[in-house]
Formats: structure tokens, C-alpha cells, sequence
């Protein structure tokens, strides 16, 4: 009885181990295992003497594909196949990362600018704009010349050559007749007033009328008349001046001083002079004597026909009423 126990009980043992080496057929790693059997020479199986290693007598507890690590037995090709796989895989995500990273980390170019070597400030002085020339630079480089009658002459004719007719040009001519001995710049201005008006006391001594002047002085500024007020002294005597110019004198007081005395001479501009002859203020009929300030030049190198404002002033001023009376014989022209 007792020796029927142990043969049941080793069928059962060995019905078990048939079960587990079915399962263990089943598993991934079942044919990798019996490969390394049948190279480092496993146990016999027992069922028929195959590559399985363990006999009956080994331990349930283990199973007998555990084998222990670093075992001498060939790899399989297709699991070094699937390891190299899984290694290139990891490797091109390493190279992949790697790459990335690099493009991460690697910084944009920059652009290079060469810097230019500071351009040297030229010692020569560059050429300046071309200026237009002014009146001034053309006289001061000009010599001086003594003005004439045809000076005068000339003026007229250019100014009245576009607007007036034929006939109109010939009415406002000046003849050679009308003018006194120009001022040859040797003269002051007593000294050419008593030249070209010896009978200056008689003529002053005569002179009774209101509202007029015996002779009158044309010049461009106000402060050039007070000049040549003062110039005069040698020459006028006792005889009476009167300023005939807007600085400081409004032109009410200058009317009133002519309605009220007799003047023998006017000193002044053009404008004023024109506004009081507009105005019936001044009556140039007893006129004998006109000067204009010809040659006399200020600070600017300018004479007073150089001066656009005095020049239109004059010219209106001998068209209003002079160039008629010079025509007709009653006043005579000088320059001084």
C-alpha cells in the first residue's frame, strides 16, 4: 500500500511538470532558452532528451528557464536584431534630440557691419555757393566818377522806355540847357553852391512867398540832410531852412511852417517833398534851383539812384512838376 502511495504521488508530481513545460513552451523567451540548452549541453529533457535542462529531482520553486545572469550561451540573431533595432531607435531619438538641441542652443548669425574708417575733414574749404552780386561789391571795386547830366539823361530814358509812348518819352526828356556845372568830387557843398549861384543874395533878398523855396536839395536819408544842412552854414547866411524829411517831423508841422514863414531853402527826401507837393503844401513855381544828391554814397557803397524807394520817389518827383518847369526855363538842374 505504502509503495502505491509513492508511485500515485509521483504521477501527480510528474503531471504537474508536463503542465508547467506546456506553459513554458507557450512563453516569448521559450525558444531563446532552449537554444542556450542545446549549446552549453542542458540536462536531458525528461521527455525524449530534448534541449530542456532539470530533471525531477530539481526544485519546484524555480522554474528551470531562469537562468542565472552571464551564463556562457550564444545570443539569438533575431534578439540581437530586435536590440539593435531598439538601440538605432533610441540612437536616431538621441541624434534627433541631439540635433534639436544643437539647433536650439546654435544662435542666429549676426551680420557684420565693417566699419568705416572716419572720412578726414578736408583742410581745403569747399566752394561756396555762387552769391548773387549786390550793387555794394560792384561800386567798391569800381572807381569812383563824378556824375553828369547824361547820367540823368540816361536814367530817364531806360525808366520811361517801357511805359510811355513816343510822344510822352519826348515831352520828358531833359535838355543840356536845363543842368548847372556837375560837381567834379573837388567841391564841398558851400563851396559848389556859391559856384554855381553867385547871386545867391539877391535871389534871398527878393524871396517873399509863402509855401515855397527858392532852391531845394534832394537827398536820400534823413541823417544825410542834417549834413548837409550843416555843410551849408559858409554859404546860406541869415536865409532861413527848412527840413523837409519824415524822421521825427510829421508832415501837418511841416505845413504849417510853410503857410506861416518864408524859407529861402529846403533840405529833404523825395518822398516828403512829393507828399507836400500833392498836398498844395509847397509851391514849386518860385523854385529856381534844384540839387540832387548824386555822388554821395553810404554805408553801403550805395547813391541814392541806387536806392530803389529814393529812385522811384525821384523820378515821380521830376515827372510831377520839374522836368516841366526845367523845360520851360524856370529851374535849373545840378548835381552835386
Amino acid at each position: 500500500m505504502k509503495r502505491l502511495r509513492d508511485i500515485a504521488f509521483l504521477l501527480a508530481v510528474w503531471q504537474c511538470q508536463n503542465q508547467e513545460w506546456g506553459r513554458a513552451d507557450n512563453h516569448p523567451h521559450a525558444a531563446a532558452v532552449r537554444k542556450r540548452g542545446a549549446g552549453a549541453g542542458a540536462r536531458p529533457s525528461p521527455r525524449g532528451g530534448g534541449g530542456r535542462g532539470g530533471s525531477m529531482g530539481d526544485t519546484l520553486d524555480e522554474p528551470w528557464w531562469d537562468t542565472p545572469a552571464g551564463a556562457g550561451s550564444t545570443p539569438d540573431p533575431s534578439d540581437d536584431e530586435a536590440t539593435e533595432k531598439a538601440s538605432g531607435n533610441r540612437t536616431g531619438r538621441q541624434d534627433s534630440n541631439s540635433k534639436t538641441a544643437v539647433t536650439k542652443k546654435r544662435k542666429k548669425p549676426t551680420e557684420c557691419f565693417l566699419s568705416q574708417p572716419e572720412e578726414k575733414q578736408e583742410s581745403t574749404v569747399k566752394a561756396k555757393r555762387r552769391k548773387k552780386k549786390k550793387i555794394s561789391d560792384i561800386l567798391e571795386k569800381s572807381t569812383p566818377k563824378p556824375g553828369v547830366p547824361a547820367d540823368l539823361q540816361n536814367l530817364l530814358r531806360q525808366y520811361f522806355s517801357d511805359n510811355r509812348s513816343v510822344i510822352e518819352k519826348e515831352e520828358l526828356k531833359l535838355p543840356d540847357s536845363c543842368f548847372l556845372p556837375a560837381n567834379d568830387l573837388t567841391h564841398s557843398f558851400s563851396s559848389y553852391l556859391k559856384e554855381i549861384c553867385p547871386k545867391w543874395a539877391k535871389l534871398r533878398k527878393s524871396h517873399e512867398e509863402k509855401k515855397s523855396v527858392v532852391m531845394l536839395v534832394i537827398c536820400s536819408s534823413a541823417l544825410r540832410s542834417l549834413e548837409l544842412i550843416k555843410s551849408m552854414t559858409a554859404f546860406k547866411g541869415d536865409c532861413r531852412v527848412l527840413k523837409l524829411f519824415a524822421k521825427h517831423i510829421k508832415i501837418k508841422e511841416q505845413m504849417a511852417m510853410l503857410e506861416k514863414g518864408v524859407f529861402h531853402i529846403g533840405v529833404g527826401t523825395p518822398g516828403r517833398v512829393k507828399a507836400l507837393v500833392e498836398q498844395d503844401a509847397l509851391c514849386l513855381n518860385s523854385t529856381k534851383y534844384m540839387i540832387l544828391d548824386w555822388n554821395w554814397r553810404d554805408q553801403k557803397l550805395r547813391r541814392m539812384m541806387d536806392i530803389p524807394e529814393i529812385k522811384k520817389e525821384t523820378i515821380d518827383l521830376l515827372e510831377m512838376s520839374i522836368i516841366k518847369l526845367c523845360r520851360e526855363g524856370s529851374v535849373k538842374l545840378g548835381l552835386f
